[in-house]
């Protein structure tokens, strides 16, 4: 199918609150992962890869980083009609109100992409972690004469609780979808997912938040049929289902919804394994972002063990072990730093700027000497002293200080926290 048909639109998400302190000051897709990239970038990435390159990002809350870093990374040839625009929530004289949920962001959008020439459009989340060729997805569509198409995965039966889960016949069409379903009727909702899957416990069809929409059942949809409909899980597609085809096409790859600290400090880790699932080493599947002007990293006496270091960093630590250490990261000597995810820093200070902060008892910006970190986020631009322990684990209760959270046993350092020398946590 040509790409020229299809346009994009990657949804911004809400307040991020369950990524928090993350989040604090910065919209989900804008979050840092992998140590030199954005959430934002996934989506983006797969739609370039794929083939597409008109596409919209829908903002709302904490955006200015986000607006930034995508007018400052996605610039297209002069002449390419390619374009990843933002579309920031308004309010109108017709409309006062913010974006309510997924299709209220959409429809809300709609005027300004009527003007466009395209048959289909593709909806995305601006926060999961995966690597998929959407113009797969399109054809399939588009062979089966399918009104909508829902992206799937097959799940376990501890995780369906927390998807909307489909059933489909034979020709893959939806005929039944439940959102969130409690674990007592789980039972009526397993699938034939495939004997791979099955063989995994996977017996459960996910929607993973894709779609693909015709153009006109989309406006249809949206300003007359569902015009108070505010959520595409919980309101478009389950009704949807009656009337129009809906088509599933299941995805078998890797996939997260990066949905809370937890899973985001587990997907940033396993990118450290042997052979990750989430592969950033790909002739193919390139993630494009913002290209950085960056020495490269510069490492003396340290042993590192399964560990990703970004260009730019200065590193004396003693150890690192399955990390992932960011941009301009700056190490002290003697640290050891184990299961981390360290986010780096937007700057370097200069030696003036150095000699200034320690006179007045400010550590240098990174992590000094001596230091011990486990389990841990550490947030951009933070300042971290001498000989400071951090031992994240299931023995630290949930609290919210004014420097840290701690999450699931993860702490994690707020943007800009200074830890004073021998700071404990």
């Amino acid at each position: 199918m040509e790409s020229a048909s299809v346009i994009a639109i990657v949804l911004g998400g809400g307040a991020g609150s369950r990524l928090y302190p993350l989040t604090a000051s910065r919209s989900k897709p804008a979050v840092p992962i992998a140590g030199k990239y954005r959430l934002v970038d996934i989506p983006i990435s797969n739609c370039i890869n794929s083939g597409i390159n008109r596409i919209l990002v829908l903002t709302q809350f904490n955006s200015a980083s986000l607006n930034k870093h995508i007018k400052n990374t996605y610039q297209f040839s002069l002449f390419s009609k390619g374009f990843v625009d933002i579309l920031a929530a308004e309010q109108t004289p017709d409309n006062p109100k913010w974006f309510q949920g997924t299709a209220d962001a959409v429809r809300q959008s709609l005027r300004h992409i009527v003007n466009y020439d395209f048959e289909h459009v593709l909806i995305l989340s601006g926060d999961q972690l995966y690597q998929m060729d959407f113009a797969e997805m399109i054809d399939n569509h588009t062979s089966k004469g399918a009104d909508i198409s829902i992206a799937t995965i097959p799940v376990g039966r501890r995780d369906a609780p927390e998807f909307g889960i489909l059933k489909s016949n034979e020709e893959h069409l939806i005929t039944s979808f439940v959102e969130k379903p409690s674990k007592d009727i789980l039972e009526e909702w397993t699938s034939d997912t495939g004997a791979e899957m099955k063989a995994q416990g996977r017996d459960f069809l996910a929607s993973m938040g894709i779609y693909i929409f015709s153009r006109k059942l989309l406006f249809d949809l949206l300003e007359s049929e569902k015009k108070d409909a505010t959520d595409f899980g919980k309101e478009i597609i389950p009704t949807s289902i009656e009337n129009c085809k809906v088509v599933s096409f299941q995805y078998d790859g890797y996939w997260t919804d990066i949905g809370n600290i937890y899973s985001f400090f587990e997907a940033n880790l396993a990118l450290t394994l042997d052979l990750p699932p989430f592969n950033l080493f790909d002739n193919q599947k390139i993630v494009y972002s913002h290209a950085r002007m960056l020495p490269p990293a510069k490492i003396s006496g340290t042993t590192l063990e399964k560990t990703i270091i970004a260009e730019g960093s200065i590193i004396n630590a003693s150890r690192i072990e399955n990390s992932v250490i960011g941009v301009r990261s700056r190490l002290g000597h003697g640290t050891t730093i184990v299961s981390c995810y360290i986010m780096g820093n937007d700057y370097y200070e200069t030696l003036a700027e150095i000699e200034n902060n320690t006179g007045k008892g400010i550590p240098k910006i990174g992590i000094g000497d001596r230091s011990y970190i486990k389990n841990a986020i550490v947030d951009k631009n933070c300042r971290i002293g001498n000989d400071v322990r951090i031992n994240g684990g299931n023995h630290l209760a949930d609290t919210d200080h004014s420097l840290y959270v701690v999450k699931d046993g993860i702490v994690v350092l707020k943007k800009g926290a200074v830890l004073t020398d021998g700071f404990v946590i």
